[in-house]
């Protein structure tokens, strides 16, 4: 399982693009393989990517996520294949719905139908990353049209997915998925059987599972999962991730976050893996004085152990 870093989540350090470039070049030196930015109201991922992916030499950059509803396939295949054109192939786009509350509350956008949305979206968009026309007459796009971008090779595409229609449509028309706020039962019993039933009937190779999850290592683990918890109390009022909570038995954000040592902590790694975890995408949290530091000097250790 690889280990990937997520940045732009309000850490010290990541509030500007220049603090993002040093925080990328330092998870390339240190010997991680990715690095992940979510879209949401701060920065846009990919216009950040493409700057910062571009001063690091092997880093794999992705997007995770960016919300469809606001942008036409077209134009995010546009966006992520220049992004691909000034990375070399080290570009990697994920993509979710977001959520009602953010796309129709706060920006006006009906949402409507989200699965048939994002089939349509990604019969659109899974052809032109991959460098071919499309000829797509659907209820909610209707698109007949080819785009060149000299220097841009496939650009992966992983789709954020917790629903079976949702984990359905990673499977059969995108390259896997990324999940946030699912425990390693959830994944064992739910998230991975049905991607990878889907991919297999379609005759696509096994997807990718990348789970993004918060962690922290510390010796006083219940002060750490009640700051979490705190933090991410919002995430419990979203009917999808309450469902996934539900699933692994948690009530709280802060039960699925990886708490706790090291020996604890890779206890943890060992079982999302075990469960179908391809990819960690390690969301660092504070929870104390050099809480953060220590749980990235972990990190780092771990990513460079064989089968991490």
């Amino acid at each position: 399982m690889d280990i990937g870093i997520t940045v732009g989540l309000g850490a010290r350090g990541e509030a500007s693009v220049e603090g993002l470039i040093d925080r990328a070049g330092e998870v390339e030196h240190r010997g991680f393989r990715s690095l992940w930015m979510p879209t949401a109201f701060g920065f846009d991922a990919l216009t950040v990517l493409a700057v910062v992916g571009s001063r690091t030499n092997r880093l794999e950059v992705g997007t995770a996520v960016v919300p469809t509803f606001p942008r036409h396939p077209v134009v995010m295949a546009q966006q992520a294949l220049t992004t691909q054109a000034v990375l070399g192939g080290r570009f990697t786009l994920g993509i979710g719905l977001s959520h009602k509350v953010m796309m129709e509350d706060q920006l006006g956008i009906p949402y409507e139908r989200p699965a048939e949305h994002m089939r349509e979206y990604l019969s659109v968009l899974a052809p032109l990353l991959r460098g071919e026309a499309v000829s797509f007459h659907g209820s909610q796009y209707r698109v007949e049209t080819t785009l060149t971008i000299p220097g841009s090779t496939r650009v992966p595409l992983l789709v954020a997915a917790l629903g079976p229609a949702m984990l359905g449509l990673a499977g059969t028309l995108a390259d896997g998925t990324i999940t946030s706020w699912v425990g390693p039962r959830t994944l064992e019993r739910h998230v991975v059987p049905l991607i990878r039933a889907a991919a297999a009937e379609a005759g696509r190779p096994a997807p990718r599972v990348a789970v993004g999850l918060p962690i922290v290592l510390t010796a006083d683990a219940a002060e750490a999962r009640r700051q979490i918890s705190e933090r991410a109390a919002w995430y419990t009022t979203l009917p999808s991730y309450r469902a996934m909570f539900e699933r692994e038995g948690a009530t709280q954000p802060g039960e699925v976050a990886l708490v706790g040592t090291e020996g604890e902590l890779d206890a943890a790694l060992d079982r999302l893996r075990e469960a179908g975890a391809t990819d960690f995408l390690a969301q660092i949290q504070s929870t104390g004085p050099g809480t953060a530091a220590a749980t990235f000097e972990y990190l780092a250790s771990r990513a460079n152990r064989a089968g991490a």
